[in-house]
């Protein structure tokens, strides 16, 4: 399966998201998924250096646009690139062409990828996927866009997404949805 790490790039070597991608990663990689990430730094390297020193295959979807705004290059643990022109259809590969999604925190650009992604699977653009938010600020976040705009958001909408406090039960969620199929 191909597991899209969605991420901020503001995540810094040894700090708690990054070691929490890192886990993420090697775990997603131990048990045989392909790790897929937006490809540059933070919650992305921190993901990809995961799998790839746990001996797991690593594709990084990068775009020149990103690189226009901050020069940076792919991180070094990316092992086959998805390159587009645009950020737009970044975002749509990251999504359509992943098997199930992970949102690490992050800020703007990992919200629009879930969003997308959310949006994607409610009007059947794509097939139903697992889309897992982790960690407590994407609770909070979705807890509060549900008590302010609940009335545009049904309870199926809400059935889509499903939240991990951790990586262990990020990955019982994979392992649930994999049973099912």
């Amino acid at each position: 399966m191909i597991v899209a790490v969605f991420g901020g790039a503001g995540a810094k070597p040894g700090d708690g998201n990054y070691l929490q991608a890192f886990d993420l990663g090697t775990s997603l990689a131990k048990a045989g998924h392909t790790v897929m990430t937006g490809g540059y730094i933070g919650i992305m390297e921190a993901a990809s250096r995961g799998a790839s020193e746990a001996g797991g295959h690593v594709i990084g979807v990068t775009c020149d646009e990103i690189e226009a705004f901050r020069p940076i290059k792919p991180n070094q643990w990316v092992k086959e690139e998805w390159r587009y022109g645009a950020l737009s259809d970044r975002l749509m590969n990251l999504v359509n062409r992943c098997d199930a999604a992970i949102a690490m925190p992050g800020g703007i650009g990992t919200l629009a990828e879930l969003s997308i992604l959310w949006n994607q699977i409610l009007i059947k653009a794509i097939p139903p996927k697992p889309l897992i938010l982790y960690g407590a600020g994407w609770k909070t976040t979705i807890d509060t866009l549900i008590a302010e705009q609940g009335e545009f958001i049904t309870s199926h909408d809400r059935d889509i997404i499903q939240f991990a406090s951790d990586v262990h039960t990020a990955l019982n969620f994979l392992t649930a949805r994999i049973s099912l199929e």
